[in-house]
């Protein structure tokens, strides 16, 4: 074998040993990415045809009101949700009118 094949299959081993040893922490991450996708759905389809304040939000979709407050932030730092007007203290949020027409998401966080 010449130095440059042996190179080869040295990278190819530590790259395969590497893969293996971070396998958990991979897997823990595209659970919290398929999970944060879910609940980005969740809240632009509650807010698809409504306003609602984060209390609202998060009781409509089951999410704890401090992601959904997290969400709305990142969401409408994107521009996808803009605020209304107040409701007892609270902002009501609102989709933008660009958002309910992308089909691509952020990922956010």
């Amino acid at each position: 074998m010449s130095q440059v094949e042996e190179e080869k299959k040295a990278k190819k081993e530590a790259m395969k040993q590497l893969r293996a040893a971070r396998k958990k922490q991979i897997a823990e991450a595209s659970g919290k990415m398929k999970q944060q996708k879910k609940d980005i759905e969740a809240i632009r389809a509650k807010m698809n045809n409504d306003v609602g304040t984060v209390p609202q939000i998060a009781e409509a979709t089951g999410i704890p009101s401090s992601e959904v407050l997290w969400y709305i932030a990142a969401l409408k730092k994107y521009g996808e949700v803009v605020e209304a007007e107040k409701d007892d203290g609270y902002f009501r949020y609102v989709l933008s009118q660009g958002s309910a027409k992308e089909e691509d998401t952020h990922d956010i966080g």
